[in-house]
């Protein structure tokens, strides 16, 4: 198998992975959502430590505690990426799934809106053109509805920060990553015990099925993103542009067609207004990349 074959199918499992995990998040959907989060923090710790072993990745977790502006980034990017999993958790357990799915749908272009805002990029006539269509589509689920589409801005919000943040460190993705759960680990820790001491806590009292489930939520957040790390470093950045819609893509098949989530005329014309911004972003960074390719590949980390 060619290593471009490999990465594609590398990164093809790593966004499975993540355009699935609405399934396993429903298994545990008995569990408050705050527990899930401090129970996926605290496995996903040893997890990214033995993968950072077995796939003999580069040791940088003294250099990054011995540079304070790299530490610092990093606690930041820890902070967003457990608000990013709070939102995330506690949509697909209270059944907005759609919602979710939207807000993945809003990254990309909510990162493009943060490259012009944050780091003063040049912003094309296609990308605003985009940026426009995907706030046409916000402003009519807010008119239509009444209400502000909260989980999917949060999510679109938390996950674009983040990817900034992570933008400006250099550290590979497991290594950023096993900092970012380590910092997070003691308040989760603590909260953990707090439950079981006050008898609230269901990982002793819920059953070994149930507790098993929320170990594998560690297994979880951490195995699509070492794939992803992997997959990433073998495969054209167009190919990869092309996956990142896979997952949110997953997930709006599961929220329709599995758990029979509403999907009014307003919905479907909120996202027909963002897929038509993500359509011409894409078309129009492929015609680019065709006409002057380049060699680099990025890398970068999910959230879910």
């Amino acid at each position: 198998m060619s290593e471009q074959r490999r990465g594609l199918l590398l990164a093809a499992s790593a966004y499975l992975i993540w355009g699935l995990i609405p399934i396993y998040f429903k298994a545990v959907a008995t569990v408050p959502a705050q527990e899930i989060l401090a129970h996926r923090i605290v496995w996903s710790t040893p997890v990214a430590l033995l993968l950072i072993l077995l796939l003999r990745q580069p040791w940088q977790f003294g250099q990054i505690i011995r540079t304070p502006r790299l530490l610092g980034l990093l606690l930041a990017s820890a902070l967003l990426v457990s608000t990013n999993w709070f939102i995330y958790t506690w949509a697909i357990t209270h059944d907005r799934v759609l919602d979710t799915s939207l807000g993945y749908f809003i990254n990309p272009l909510f990162t493009i809106a943060l490259g012009v805002l944050v780091l003063r990029e040049r912003l094309s006539r296609v990308q605003l053109a985009a940026l426009v269509l995907a706030a046409v589509g916000v402003i009519w689920l807010i008119v239509a509805r009444g209400e502000l589409p909260w989980i999917a801005l949060g999510l679109a919000l938390s996950f674009g920060l983040y990817g900034l943040i992570r933008k400006h460190t250099c550290v590979n993705a497991l290594n950023g990553f096993l900092v970012e759960t380590v910092a997070l680990v003691p308040l989760a820790l603590i909260y953990l015990v707090w439950l079981e001491w006050t008898g609230a806590g269901l990982f002793v009292h819920a059953g070994t099925s149930l507790s098993l489930l929320l170990v594998l939520g560690g297994v979880l957040t951490a195995v699509p993103l070492s794939l992803f790390a992997a997959g990433v470093q073998r495969i054209p950045l167009t190919s990869l542009g092309f996956l990142q819609y896979a997952s949110p893509s997953l997930v709006f098949l599961l929220a329709v067609f599995v758990y029979h989530e509403p999907f009014d005329r307003d919905r479907l014309m909120s996202f027909v207004f963002i897929w038509s911004g993500l359509a011409i972003v894409t078309g129009h960074s492929l015609w680019q990349r065709r006409r002057a390719p380049t060699s680099p590949l990025a890398s970068s980390d999910d959230a879910h």
